[in-house]
């Protein structure tokens, strides 16, 4: 007689497998998961690193990207590893595009010749001093193009007008009223210098008294000018009257020109002084 089956054993639990990665940083995220190396059967296009060299400016910057994306010291480059990354682009590429990677295949001439010149022992200098390292040609070239690509970056983060800002333009009308220029103090005088001497050529033998008043030949000259455009200067004085009545005038001239009723003009250096009436238009 058969006794009761016997129970089988529970299903061991699905045990979850983590990666034992240690001190290593996620290259990448798939669907959410950390990813520590590519698949082997990952698809690259033929032509990504084509891509990849012409994202270079040359030989130089993507010399200088290995070395700095692996914080190499420039001063003390590891020529082996450097010329062994820069062979592995340059190679991968030079069967495709032998135009594109030609100038990378000269930079790639001379790495490998001064990973040799640091195989073979130092060649002594003629005046005792201490060989040159192999190294300090392409250090220094290195050093003088990250300066000059540091610099065209900052010129490059400068705010260029056209690509980050444009000028504003006001178109202003200007008027088309002519601007006379302003009448000089030593034109002035030099007029007036002129009417005094014309006024000391009449002699007069009669002596009189006569009350001259400022105001009324303020009057005077504003009568002249009324209905004139313009009134040449030396037509408002009589010479033959004297040369108190032509002091007077000329003293009533500046105190209208004070109180802006007349304006004095010149066409130009040296030309002769015109008046009239402030609000007469032009």
């Amino acid at each position: 007689m058969n006794g009761p089956p016997a129970e089988l054993p529970p299903a061991p639990e699905a045990v979850t497998v983590q990666p034992e990665v240690i001190d290593q940083v996620a290259i990448a995220r798939l669907y959410g998961e950390p990813l520590f190396a590519l698949p082997q059967d990952l698809y690259i296009p033929p032509d990504a690193l084509e891509v990849f060299l012409e994202a270079f400016e040359g030989p130089l910057d993507l010399l200088l990207y290995l070395i700095r994306r692996q914080n190499f010291n420039i001063l003390d480059i590891p020529m082996a590893e450097v010329t062994r990354q820069y062979l592995g682009y340059v190679e991968q590429v030079r069967a495709r595009n032998l135009e594109l990677a030609a100038e990378y295949l000269l930079m790639a001439a001379m790495l490998i010749e001064i990973k040799s010149r640091m195989l073979l022992p130092p060649k002594p200098a003629a005046d005792g001093s201490e060989p040159e390292d192999p190294r300090a040609e392409l250090v220094r070239r290195l050093l003088e193009y990250e300066q000059i690509k540091l610099a065209s970056g900052r010129l490059d983060a400068l705010p260029l007008q056209g690509r980050d800002f444009w000028c504003a333009q006001v178109h202003i009308e200007q008027s088309l009223a002519p601007r006379w220029p302003e009448v000089s103090v030593d034109d002035l005088r030099a007029a007036w210098g002129d009417i005094l001497r014309r006024a000391r050529l009449v002699q007069r033998h009669t002596i009189t008294r006569e009350a001259l008043s400022v105001r009324e030949h303020m009057s005077l000259v504003l009568r002249t000018l009324q209905g004139r455009r313009f009134v040449e200067f030396g037509e408002l004085f009589d010479p033959a009257r004297g040369v108190p009545v032509a002091i007077v005038t000329f003293i009533a001239m500046l105190e209208l020109a004070k109180e802006h009723l007349i304006e004095l003009t010149q066409a130009e250096a040296y030309a002769p002084i015109y008046v009239r009436l402030s609000y007469v238009a032009s």
